[in-house]
């Protein structure tokens, strides 16, 4: 009979190989979970298997049946995010709550991707942007090194920058990226590139954004990178003092993109008008399509509280924390 292969995840080899980091993982949601009940958060748990598992354009999903005991069969998602499910406890009065959710992700992997991986969210009544970055950099002080280091980035955590989306364009790539938003044709002579076939001015955006700003972030120190264009931002509200903006960071830490925060939106007729756009562009790109989540507007229109929240990648924290290269080192069965 053939030996298994010691790469395989679950053979001694490759797991002793691994454990070292798997053991600093389970320490890290230890101290999440401290810090958490701290603060006075409850900890949460919703389905993952959803009629609708988000309406983000470039995200893929998996496809479930649920059978039911008079023989009717439902389809059903795994939920790219526990997002609207914890909103709905917002409305539910749940108060301040976080989640370690294991989430799906199709079509998705690499040194620092994986198709299932772990989310951190947490959802705060009454947080601004400020105050949800405040007790981002306290969370991340509180469970990890000071200067961690990985995937040969060290950063030091004794300060973080704050840097909005226009800045670290101007800074990065020498455009002002609000005044062009909609033209690409504008945008790619801002930047000296030149525009690809049906390349559009989102697709441009972002070509520029991962070639040119994100390989400056959170290096020597972390970044929060806010207030982006409201158009790239499907989930938050405007910023009352700039509407072209809406109030999201995205922060990055060793180079990392680690995660992602709205100040909420809670107009349930914008949402709407939001989701209607973004299901036309996601069932363009890729054919994929689910019923509207009726269920998260109703909750909208009952009424939620002003809120912040954020989803952090707990897998790429564990990478952080214990100073991994990939991200299958920190999962204890990682599938290829």
């Amino acid at each position: 009979m053939p030996q298994p292969s010691r790469y395989l995840p679950w053979h001694p080899e490759s797991f002793a190989a691994r454990l070292p980091l798997l053991r600093r993982r389970a320490r890290l949601a230890q101290a999440v979970r401290a810090f958490f009940d701290a603060r006075g958060y409850l900890e949460v748990e919703t389905p993952y298997a959803v009629p609708a598992p988000g309406e983000e354009v470039h995200l893929r999903a998996f496809a479930t049946v649920r059978e039911h005991t008079d023989g009717a069969r439902e389809k059903l998602w795994l939920h790219t995010s526990p997002e609207f499910s914890m909103k709905r406890l917002l409305v539910g009065g749940a108060g301040k709550i976080f989640q370690l959710a294991r989430v799906w992700r199709n079509a998705e992997g690499s040194a620092t991707h994986a198709h299932e991986f772990t989310m951190l969210e947490w959802y705060r009544p009454g947080a601004d942007l400020t105050s949800l970055m405040d007790e981002t950099e306290a969370l991340l002080r509180a469970v990890l090194p000071p200067d961690p280091c990985c995937r040969g980035v060290r950063t030091s955590l004794a300060a973080f920058e704050r840097l909005t989306v226009a800045e670290a364009f101007a800074r990065h790539a020498g455009v002002g990226v609000l005044a062009s938003e909609g033209d690409a044709a504008a945008l790619a002579a801002e930047a000296g590139v030149a525009l690809r076939p049906g390349e559009t001015w989102e697709d441009l955006f972002f070509r520029l954004l991962l070639d040119r700003v994100e390989p400056q972030l959170g290096r020597a120190r972390p970044t929060f990178l806010t207030h982006w264009p409201a158009s790239q931002a499907g989930l938050a509200r405007r910023d009352p003092a700039d509407p072209r903006v809406a109030e999201r960071f995205e922060l990055f830490v060793c180079g990392l993109e680690l995660a992602n925060a709205f100040v909420e939106l809670t107009d349930p007729a914008e949402q709407r008008a939001r989701f209607v756009a973004d299901r036309a562009r996601r069932h363009a790109l890729h054919g994929q399509d689910w019923p509207l989540d009726e269920d998260f507007l109703a909750a909208l229109a009952l009424g939620m509280p002003p809120a912040a929240g954020i989803a952090l990648g707990f897998d790429r924290l564990a990478m952080i924390a214990g100073g991994a290269d990939r991200i299958e080192q920190v999962q204890f069965l990682p599938q290829a």
